[in-house]
């Protein structure tokens, strides 16, 4: 298992902690942004394989902005997989 951490654009959240085993999530912490909203979302994402988040999250919105949490969660994971993690 590894610790895979993101700094996420232009949303609320200030930080993701991923705990990666290989393509699959373990755990998500984010610091900042909605508490119970990203709560829920971090236990969902628990033991899902990297492909299925990017599928379901990216492109997300939160309200006018071009981006939103579940968005930058995508963007992590992208990001996780191209370092060749």
């Amino acid at each position: 298992m590894e610790t895979y951490v993101y700094r996420p654009k232009g949303v609320c959240s200030r930080e993701m902690r991923f705990e990666m085993d290989g393509d699959v999530i373990r755990k998500v912490t984010i610091v900042g942004g909605c508490p119970g909203n990203l709560l829920g979302i971090s236990r969902m994402l628990e033991n899902k394989h990297i492909d299925e988040v990017v599928d379901a999250f990216a492109g997300v919105r939160c309200g006018g902005k071009a981006t939103s949490c579940p968005d930058q969660i995508a963007c992590a994971l992208k990001q996780y997989r191209a370092q060749g993690q």
